[in-house]
Order: structure tokens, then sequence, then C-alpha cells
């Protein structure tokens, strides 16, 4: 009888503290790095930081950009080392533990202790403990000592040659790190100077007392930080014509806040070509943001008797629909239909186009959504308008099909000719989900020779993946710009297109990148509404267009080299956050950037 009681103690004991061990070592995904030592952790596995997922890391130090004066006091001293030392080491080291942990899952063990800011734990990543390998990368401090002096040494002077300055974005002004002015500016990021937007301007307070060190820096004969000069790329065009064919661009790094105004030229001409209709507008939208100038030209247009026809996006449960102001559009229309369906499966595909046929002679489309964020120029887009009746007529047998009712895959394949030419352009138009665009994009990276430049919102399509690999694989100089909030789309493709050395960067500014585009080879441009996804190819109603015209293609290799400019390098490492102190804007722009349901000072990364 004892030795059955001592099994079911011994079996007890075991269930507490495999329990015990259950509670207190979990695998969870890393959402964010504060610093190398402060870091949220997914705990209640839901995606959205909380505020009670802050992890500090047990009985361990490290820099960052931000130290507290006490950090300050004590390793300036121990380890002569300045204020802009130990920011620039924080810097690297910021960069070293983003690039190991974020969107990555790693296993907790909390210890007893908590403080005011964070609970106390361990973590570890692929059975490895992270506090011994941040202890190792130099960067780390335990008992007031650095983990690896020798990796301290070179990472101190790499730390040095960063030249870092903090940029204040609203003023286009560049600081010292010890400077009032740029500590207290709000909008503001650490940047390398070489790195700096092209008409950054030095802050007169800051630049006058950094001189004076200078001088006394070489009479001392200490360091002084070079400042490699990198090429600078000026704005290029935003608008470019040729005959019956214009393609317009709006930048985020200008606008930095989105507005009803009708003041970015995306918006004067759509008005202009309302204004100039004289029979018919066919509106085919995901939906419509009230913007009164557009507004207020629609109504006139009516007025004037103009036919408008609409046809939109709309939720299964129409209270989820994503554009609110879809009735100002209905209700000055003779007829308007929307995807709306007794089927959830049909109804949660997309009605995702962004075209109108003005006359039956002229298009007007692109990736630009209909909103106060698209048509301000706060995201970026590319919007095409065409002058050709054949074009109109094409687009308009799409809109009829939708306008009768067949939405997604309900539609017919049309049996017209898709190929055009406009002048010295070609033009080819598909339309999703029938056309199955992928096949001629693939097609395009097969046969391309120099470089393929991607500014787009997504990549989740494995097909065009595989291809843009096999296309570096041969050497073709492939560059990709992707908005913030997609590196954590279900079936992204970032991290494998960065694995497989294709050159990948996070957009770090508060408007969206919205295009869907790729450049290629200064010959052809593909463009439209269709994400480079499945959804998009084989689900949504898109269009897509695909224009071999020299001149074009090289302007927006121009554009996007401009962007690409504009984007600092460290995030072709990791990846900007959408709304913190990263994208520049994004905590001051009135917009909930990361979709979760908090704006500006709500978000944790802001404050």
């Amino acid at each position: 009888m004892k030795n059955l009681i001592s099994a079911l103690v011994l079996i007890l004991s075991f269930c507490i503290f495999s329990i015990f061990i259950s509670i207190n070592m979990r695998t969870r995904t890393v959402l964010n790095v504060d610093s190398p030592t402060k870091i949220i952790i997914d705990l209640d596995n839901d995606k959205i930081k909380d505020s009670n997922e802050t992890i500090c890391i047990a009985g361990l130090e490290a820099f960052s950009t931000e130290p507290d004066e006490k950090f300050l006091i004590k390793y300036s001293k121990s380890l002569h080392l300045s204020k802009e030392d130990i920011i620039s080491l924080g810097y690297l080291a910021e960069e070293f533990s983003q690039k190991l942990l974020e969107n990555r899952n790693v296993s907790v063990k909390f210890t007893q202790e908590t403080t005011s800011q964070c609970k106390l734990a361990n973590i570890t990543i692929n059975d490895l403990d992270y506090g011994k390998i941040l202890k190792e990368s130099g960067f780390g401090i335990v008992n007031g000592k650095i983990g690896n002096k020798e990796k301290f040494n070179k990472n101190l002077e790499q730390a040095r040659k960063l030249n870092l300055v903090i940029l204040n974005h609203h003023s286009n002004k560049y600081h010292t790190l010890t400077c009032p002015y740029g500590n207290a500016a709000h909008d503001k990021i650490l940047i390398p100077k070489r790195q700096l937007p092209k008409g950054a301007k030095p802050c007169k307070f800051c630049n006058k007392q950094q001189n004076k060190l200078d001088k006394l820096k070489f009479t001392k004969s200490m360091h002084t930080f070079s400042n490699p000069a990198i090429p600078e790329i000026p704005q290029p065009p935003l608008v470019i014509s040729k005959g019956n064919l214009k393609v317009l661009y709006t930048d985020f790094t200008k606008t930095l806040k989105p507005s009803k105004e009708c003041s970015n030229s995306v918006c004067k001409t759509l008005v202009q070509l309302t204004n100039n209709s004289k029979e018919s507008i066919d509106i085919a939208i995901y939906g419509y943001d009230n913007t009164p100038a557009i507004t207020n030209a629609l109504q006139l247009a009516k007025n004037r008797g103009v036919k408008i026809r609409f046809v939109y996006d709309e939720a299964f449960n129409s209270s989820n629909t994503y554009y609110k102001d879809n009735n100002i559009i209905t209700d000055l229309s003779v007829a308007s239909k929307s995807d709306r369906s007794n089927s959830v499966s049909q109804s949660n595909m997309l009605m995702h186009n962004k075209f109108v046929i003005f006359d039956k002679n002229t298009v007007y489309t692109g990736s630009m959504n209909f909103s106060n964020t698209g048509l301000s120029g706060y995201d970026v887009n590319n919007v095409i308008i065409i002058n050709s009746k054949e074009i109109a007529d094409l687009y308009t047998k799409e809109f009829e099909q939708m306008l009768n009712g067949k939405f997604h895959n309900q539609k017919e394949k049309l049996n017209m000719q898709n190929k055009f030419l406009l002048g010295k352009s070609q033009i080819e138009i598909f339309f999703s989900p029938k056309d199955k665009t992928s096949i001629r994009i693939i097609e395009l990276i097969k046969n391309a020779k120099h470089y393929i430049y991607i500014p787009t919102f997504l990549i989740t399509h494995a097909q065009i993946t595989n291809e843009l690999i096999n296309a570096k694989r041969r050497g073709i100089d492939i560059r990709v710009i992707i908005d913030a909030n997609s590196t954590n789309t279900r079936n992204t493709k970032h991290a494998i297109l960065r694995k497989n050395g294709i050159l990948l960067k996070t957009e770090n500014y508060a408007g969206k990148l919205h295009a869907k585009s790729m450049i290629i080879d200064d010959e052809y441009i593909v463009t439209g509404s269709m994400n480079f996804s499945n959804s998009g190819e084989n689900k949504n109603d898109e269009n897509l267009l695909i224009i071999n015209d020299p001149a074009i293609a090289k302007s927006y290799k121009d554009f996007f080299l401009y962007l690409w400019t504009k984007i600092p390098n460290k995030y072709l490492k990791y990846n900007a956050k959408p709304e913190s102190k990263d994208s520049i804007g994004s905590c001051s722009d009135g917009i909930d950037n990361n979709f979760n349901g908090k704006i500006d000072k709500e978000e944790a990364l802001c404050k």
C-alpha cells in the first residue's frame, strides 16, 4: 500500500512539475525589439502588442539608442565612452537584436521578478540562450563588465564610423546626438549622416557647437568621423506624358498626413476628367472616401446629364465594408452594383479594381484607392491615363459584366484583343481572375537581361517569388521595396527573397507603399490594381497593365531609385514598424497605420 501511495505521489509531483515547466517555458513570437534587453513577445498569441507583454532579459544590460542617465554616467566613466559612442553602439546593438529576434519564435522562462515596466525572463531561440548570445556579441554587459571585450572594440570602431545624427523629418533639420532641440523633436529618427534626404538642413545651434567640438578634437588628435558622399538622386518628374498615354506618381516622402483637399495631381486630374465628361462615367473602385472636390464634380456631371454607373466592393456583412462613403456615388448613379453575394466565400473576395471610364474613350486606372490616403498623395501610387476608344471598349466590357452581377469567378473571360499599340507604346491588359496574369509576368521575369525593380505593397505569390530567385541566380539586379505592414502578411515572401540574396527594403514612412508594379530593363512596366498574390490573380476583380515603352520605364526607374535612396540601408536587414519611431510621420498623422485600433500616442511604439 505504501508503495502505491509513493508511486501516486511521484506521479502527481511529476505532473505538477510538467505543468510548471509548461507555464514557465512557452514558445511565442517576438513582435518587437524595443532595445536589446527589452522585448515585446506575443504571450497571448493574438498578434497584438499588449502592455503586459514586455519582457526584460534577466541579469543583463546592453547598449541602446535611449540609455538612461544612470547607464550613461556609469559606462562613460568605466569604459571611457562619450554619449555619442554609447548611442551609436546602441544603434548597432538594436540592429543586431532586431535581426536575430523579430518575428522569430522564442521560448520564455520567467523569473520571480517584475518591474514597473516589464516582466523579467530568460529567452532562448533555436535552443540557444539569447542572453549568452548578446553577451558574446560585445553588446551585452554582465555585472558591469563587457561580455566580449574583443568584439566590443570592433563594435566601437564600427559605431564611430556611423556618424549618426537626429533627423526631425517634420522640419527636415538634422541635429547632433546631444542636441537638446533634436532630442525634443517628436517626429525624429536616428540615421547615418550619409543617408540624410536631399535638402535636409543642419540645426544652427548644434552645428555651431559641433564645429567648435570638431576643432577641439582636431587639436587634441582625437577621432574625427568621415562622411563619405553618396550620389544624391533628386525627385524625378511625377507626371510623364506621351501622346495619348500619361503616367502619374505620388511621393509619400513629401506628404506625411492625409487630407480631403484635392491638391495632388492624381486628384486634380480626376476632377478635370470628370468636369470634361459629356455622356458617361463608369466607376469601378474598391470604395470611396468622400473628397469634396470629386463629389462636387460628380454632382455637376450628373446635373448636366452625364450618366454615372458604379460598381464597388461590399463585405458579406455590409457593416464591415471598408469604405463607408460608397452611398455618395450610388446616389448619383443611374445604375450601381456591389459584389456582395449570398455566398460567404464569394463575398470574401474583393472587387479590388481602381478604374474609371470617361465617355467610353478615356481610362483612368492604376494602384490608387479613391481614399483620402490615396488621393492626397500620402500613399505611394501610380495612375495611368489612356485615351483610346479600343482600350476603353475592353474596360467597358469588363465593367458591364460586374454591373450585371458577375463578379470574381462568375465572370467570363473576354474574347477580345488585349494588346494595343498607342503611338510607340505597346500596352497589354489583363483582368483577374480569368486571365491568369502570372503567366505573362513570369515570362517577363525569365526574359529580363539587366534589372528588375519592384515597388510593391507585398509579394506572396510563390511562382513569381521562385522566378525572381532564379533571375537573381543568373545575375539580374533585383531590388524590392515593400510596405512595412506586409512583413506580417500571411505567406509573405520577403524573408525568402532576402535569404536568396535579393536586396529588399521595407519602407519607413507614414503612408503605404501601395503600388503593385515592376520595372524591367528600361523597357517594361507592370502596374495596375493587382497585388502579387494568389488572391490578386485567382480570386479578386483586378486589372493589370504591361506597358512596353522605354521612356516611361526609365522615368519609373528614376522614381524607384529616388525612393530607394530615401529609405536607409538598415531596412535591408530588418523591418520598419508601420506605426513607430521607425516610420517617419506615423506617430503624428492621425492614422491607424498598423490596423490595431491604436492611433499615434495611443500606440506603444510611439510613446
